[in-house]
């Protein structure tokens, strides 16, 4: 799945008029925690999903079947929203008031940036909460704001080393590269005996993190308010991201449609190797290469200088505050994010859970992906829950393109997105 977010002026431009004119919903008090009879549940809600509509909205669908068959006096208009363009649509109808689903798929970083606007339902002591002691830390986590839960996780996420064990294997490698020299001399190999492309890169900002978090840098020093992107550690991982296009390791990816490439890359065999999330699998599957799935090999990002790190990823549900159909967005929540439901989803799609008890679940521990995600999943780092951590990633973006373009070396690449960053983040140092 995507993770291009909207641009740092766009999201301020919304800042600033909801400044002006006020969020898009006032707080509506909690329902009973307690429902005897959910039958009797009635209401219309719209879902706002931002999954692929083609290996991974079959699976929600169905859900939602099970849904109505157990409230049948709810509607559920279900709407894929792609995830590119779904945070800047929200927060287009939110604040015009009209046009904003009942429930929107929102990824963990846009969580508190929307709660801040005042465009979310608060859900402490709601029937969307079931069990909270039950979710992961982590997940969980992205879920508040100034003390307030506003969403459900529904999925979590990392990013892995994805790779094609038949083509490691024909350039000499029976074991997927740990480090990253061992990447780079992997993917030179497989350059050199089969003719296949060996890293296939992603131009996303989410996609440079595990070579930031690899030598020890972050982008932001929460505890302390400071902006540290621009910082030694950072311009080494810029340097091997370099590296490997010049050495030929990683062929120059194009600055758009990057994720598309590489992954039609790994598919066809024209590439070994990629970084990418479980979202990806289902996808891949359907590549000519993965056929036989045990050609498919998942291991940790490979570690820099001082660690193998990535970052924490992930989907909540949340209701808009402006819903006519509180009650009913309540119970579509509590139900789409129960142990059951999660299973599922992790048994077909292979999207990570975030409630503890559905690790035990047989369908789950019966997906060997799940299986090899989880505990790189478990080392994943915490990205800042702050509302202005979805504004980060396009100064991000547009460094990294001008990195791989030519037009920008390592450090000055740095320094413009420190410029940009400071600009977002007024009062950090």
């Amino acid at each position: 799945m995507r993770r291009l977010l909207p641009s740092a002026a766009a999201v301020a431009a919304l800042v600033l008029t909801v400044s002006a004119c006020g969020g898009g919903g006032g707080e509506t008090a909690a329902p009973p925690t307690q429902v005897s009879d959910p039958s009797k549940v009635s209401g219309e809600v719209t879902w706002w999903d931002t999954t692929r509509p083609d290996s991974e909205g079959p699976t929600f669908q169905a859900l939602i079947k099970e849904f109505q068959a157990k409230y049948p006096q709810v509607k559920v208009n279900y709407v894929n929203v792609p995830s590119d363009q779904a945070q800047n649509q929200f927060q287009t109808a939110a604040q015009a008031g009209t046009g904003a689903p009942d429930v929107i798929r929102s990824e963990v970083a846009w969580t508190s940036q929307f709660a801040s606007l005042g465009y979310l339902q608060p859900l402490d002591g709601s029937r969307a909460v079931d069990q909270p002691d039950d979710f992961l830390p982590g997940p969980l986590s992205s879920t508040e704001y100034n003390g307030k839960t506003y969403a459900v996780p529904q999925v979590t996420d990392t990013l892995a080393l994805i790779y094609n064990k038949r083509l490691l294997k024909e350039a000499g490698h029976e074991e997927p590269p740990k480090t990253i020299a061992e990447l780079k001399q992997t993917a030179l190999d497989v350059k050199a005996k089969t003719g296949a492309a060996g890293l296939a890169l992603n131009v996303d900002s989410y996609f440079l993190l595990p070579f930031m978090y690899g030598e020890g840098g972050d982008l932001l020093d929460v505890a302390n308010k400071k902006i540290v992107v621009n910082s030694p550690a950072n311009v080494k991982a810029m340097e091997t991201v370099a590296d490997l296009i010049s050495s030929g390791a990683a062929p120059k990816p194009a600055t758009t449609e990057s994720y598309a490439n590489a992954m039609t890359a790994l598919k066809e065999g024209k590439a070994a190797m990629i970084y990418n999330g479980p979202w990806a699998l289902s996808e891949i599957y359907q590549g000519k290469e993965f056929k036989d799935k045990e050609n498919l090999g998942i291991a940790p990002v490979p570690a820099g200088s001082v660690k193998a790190a990535a970052p924490t990823g992930g989907w909540n549900l949340a209701i808009y505050a402006g819903s006519k159909n509180i009650p009913a967005a309540y119970e579509f929540v509590r139900f789409m994010t129960t142990a059951e439901a999660q299973a599922k989803i992790a048994k077909e799609i292979s999207l990570l859970p975030t409630r503890t008890s559905a690790y035990s679940n047989p369908d789950v521990q019966g997906n060997s992906d799940v299986a090899v995600f989880k505990p790189i999943m478990d080392t994943a780092v915490p990205r800042p829950w702050i509302p202005e951590g979805g504004q980060l990633f396009q100064p991000l973006l547009e460094g990294y393109q001008a990195l791989v373009g030519g037009k920008s070396a390592p450090a000055d690449m740095l320094k413009g997105v420190d410029e940009q960053y400071r600009g977002i983040m007024k009062d950090w140092s």
